[in-house]
Formats: C-alpha cells, structure tokens, sequence
C-alpha cells in the first residue's frame, strides 16, 4: 500500500489512493459478515439472555483480535488456553468462565500494547 502522511492543525493524517481507499473499505466489510449472528428477538421483544451474551462477547473477542493483528492461534498462546477453546468462544459452541474472559482480556491488552495501540 501506497501512503503518506500530512499534519493538519496538529492532527496527523494517512494519505492513501483512493482505490486503496475503496479496497480497505470492502475489506472491513467482508471481515464484519463473518462475525457470528447476534439471536434474533423473542416474540415479546426481548432477547435471549445466554445467546445473546454469548454472541456479544465472541463478537467483542474477533474484533479484538483483528485489530491486535493477531491469531486465534496467537491469542490462545498469549491467554494460556487451547486454541480449540477460543475456537468454540468464537463460533459460539460455548460460554467461556470468568477466568477465561480474564486471561483473554489480560492477553488482548499485552497484545494491544506490544502493537502501541490502545483498546477502550
């Protein structure tokens, strides 16, 4: 990819072609239908609890990753769990304990700062 960068009132800005612009744009778009499904609403307008719990925070966990720029094999390793039980969170073939969602948030932090970044 082809960018440069310019200062604008003291905000720093990336400057790239616009049909790299366009790819990048896609791209973010085919990333987000692969996100498991959130449950559809109950008759009575309300939503399953567990399903929807679930799915929230497999959603949370990707998009986490993706932006860490880094595997569920990675993510796995830095956690201290199988990759197959990040695999089942992700997919939604279970509800990971509050000790998992510790390690894998804890895990994700390191990440996101190895990186510079920060997560909010």
């Amino acid at each position: 990819m082809v960018a440069g960068t310019l200062n604008i009132k003291g905000q720093r800005f990336v400057v790239v072609p616009e049909a790299e612009y366009e790819s990048l744009l896609n791209r973010r778009g085919e990333a987000e239908t692969y996100l498991p499904p959130l449950p559809k609403a109950l008759p009575d307008g309300n939503y399953p609890a567990v399903e929807y719990a679930r799915a929230s925070l497999a959603r949370k966990l990707i998009r986490a990753r993706r932006s860490a720029g880094i595997s569920q094999a990675e993510l796995a390793r830095l956690a201290g769990i199988r990759v197959e039980t990040l695999n089942r969170i992700e997919r939604l073939k279970m509800s990971p304990g509050v000790a998992t969602v510790q390690k894998l948030d804890d895990a994700l932090m390191a990440a996101e700062s190895r990186r510079g970044g920060r997560r909010s």
